[in-house]
């Protein structure tokens, strides 16, 4: 897939401002497209969008194929006359501004949601029921399994995970079993399916509105699926589990930049041979699904597909396990023949091998440039830095250059952490002459430092550029998305409103749309 010259900012919908307790796919996800409309900024970068759990990480969903529903906007359901403005009142404890406090808004906007949708439910859908009914159909191969899923997980949730403390018929799956639960339990697993129509209704409405403003959406699919999800327990024959549903060995990876130890996410591991005498369908659907949603999808922890690391289940951490074969391009080239071209990002980065080369290349997918990886203990070749994530060393156009991800530190939560060295480093490649020390720390305190790596994303020869919000602004680590690793305090950052409204935001659109134009995005 060949790119054309772009930019975009990566903000995930949570951190949106302007409304209760956490961003929402409504009015503030509406005005954040004419915002980058307006400064020509053609991308916007999202993380996955599934309903999350324990740990609130969009990395390890309920589902892979259901949206959040802590996105559906209130205000956007009394609009439609879905609800009272009178059933949506916030109650004290929930705020408009800081970042999301994930305990208190599931409490209340859960809560808020089943509400709304039994009242609907009972009054005989207002009109909806043919279009309700339509989008339970189209969406049954992933929608009956996840209803059925929540619905028993909220009796049995506080015993454990379905692989624990459900009863054995409902625990593997039996067919009988589901179908008696589903059959007394019509009224809950019909709520479930409806608030899922209030998020996919939202969000097809945001989606169109972005194409109309001429903003494609770049979505993300995580390699792996959570343990505790409708995925491993409605599809068990596709993973590594024991026949008591729990898992064989874990996902992670080795020791890397981030953790000495390795990273142990605990993912049940595919069973990719199973997968493939099924010709790869639930991966076909999977992509199918996303990429009616989104414009371009990032494929995360692209490398396990060439070969993925395999840790004993029960291990305390990732620094003992093996490389196990992935399934290659073969499932590349089915999901090619079933859905056409692919308009996938690969997530090419960590411990990455000739081998995950070749499979990028074969599938024709662009890989990701971290600019701030390189000044990561750069290497020096005769006086010049050698380092791949250089704008200098995008050998290939057809990429996609970050500042920084989710994932890392803000840029200048970055540049507040260097030695003398690497900050004087930086500073004098990006001024094209030695800089001192002194000089450099002048540059960084005043912001200059992370305002010029975001003019070097832009001005590099990547087809896509794409900067975190954070940086945009400045911030430091205070407001970094996630640390890999840690279990808390992550995914939680919000923007401030005058980050979207007011004069600041209007400088900082102009300033967009100055890069936009500059360097041709």
């Amino acid at each position: 897939m060949n790119l054309k010259r772009k930019s975009g900012i990566l903000l995930h919908p949570t951190s949106l401002p302007a409304s209760a307790g956490i961003g929402t796919i409504g009015c503030p996800a509406f005005d954040f497209v004419d915002w980058l409309s307006a400064s020509g900024t053609k991308l916007w970068q999202v993380l996955p969008l599934g309903p999350t759990g324990y740990g609130d990480s969009p990395y390890q969903p309920f589902s892979a194929f259901a949206l959040n529903p802590l996105l559906i906007d209130f205000e956007d359901l009394v609009e439609r006359g879905w609800t009272e403005k009178n059933e949506i009142v916030p109650p004290d404890y929930i705020k408009t501004e800081g970042n999301v406090d994930f305990g208190s808004v599931v409490w209340w906007k859960n809560g808020v949601l089943k509400k709304i949708a039994l009242k609907l439910l009972d009054g005989g859908l207002k009109g909806l029921k043919s279009e309700f009914e339509n989008f339970c159909k189209e969406n049954d191969f992933w929608l009956d399994d996840f209803a059925c899923f929540m619905s028993i997980k909220s009796h049995y949730d506080e015993e454990g995970m379905w692989n624990k403390a459900w009863p054995e018929e409902l625990r593997l799956y039996q067919k009988n079993a589901v179908d008696l639960w589903e059959k007394s339990h019509e009224d809950e697993i019909l709520t479930t399916k409806l608030i899922q129509f209030f998020a996919f209704t939202q969000w097809n409405a945001l989606h169109e509105y972005a194409k109309s403003k001429n903003v494609e959406i770049i979505g993300d699919i995580p390699i792996f699926v959570s343990a505790d999800s409708a995925d491993v327990w409605a599809n068990q024959k596709y993973f590594q589990l024991k026949e008591n549903g729990e898992s064989r060995v874990v996902a992670g990876v080795p020791p890397d930049y981030f953790s000495p130890t390795g990273q142990l996410w605990g993912n049940p591991l595919y069973d990719w041979k199973k997968i493939a005498e099924d010709g790869f369908k639930w991966w076909i659907l999977r992509i199918k699904n996303i990429l009616k949603l989104v414009d371009y999808v990032r494929i995360d922890h692209f490398r396990g597909f060439d070969s993925y690391w395999a840790v004993k289940s029960g291990s305390k951490t990732a620094e003992k396990g093996k490389w196990l074969k992935g399934p290659g391009v073969a499932l590349f080239k089915a999901v090619k023949n079933e859905l056409g071209e692919l308009p996938l990002i690969a997530e090419d980065l960590g411990e990455i091998t000739d081998s995950v080369r070749r499979l990028r290349d074969k599938c024709g997918l662009p890989g990701m440039k971290i600019i701030q990886f390189g000044f990561d203990c750069a290497e020096e070749k005769k006086g010049s830095l050698v380092n791949a994530f250089l704008p200098h060393n995008f050998f290939n156009a057809n990429c996609v250059a970050y500042t920084g991800t989710h994932d890392n530190d803000t840029t200048q939560g970055m540049l507040n952490s260097l030695c003398e060295e690497n900050l004087c480093l930086i500073a004098s490649y990006l001024e094209g002459r030695k800089v001192g020390f002194s000089e450099a720390c002048a540059m960084r305190s005043d912001g200059n430092l992370c305002r010029k790596l975001v003019s070097l994303c832009f001005s590099s020869t990547a087809s896509f550029a794409l900067v975190p919000m954070q940086d945009l602004y400045g911030f430091g680590s205070d407001c970094r998305m996630n640390t890999p690793g840690s279990a808390c305090a992550n995914w939680s950052w919000r923007m401030r409103s005058d980050m979207l409204y007011g004069e600041l935001a209007s400088k900082k659109c102009e300033w967009l749309k100055e890069l936009n134009c500059l360097y041709n995005r």
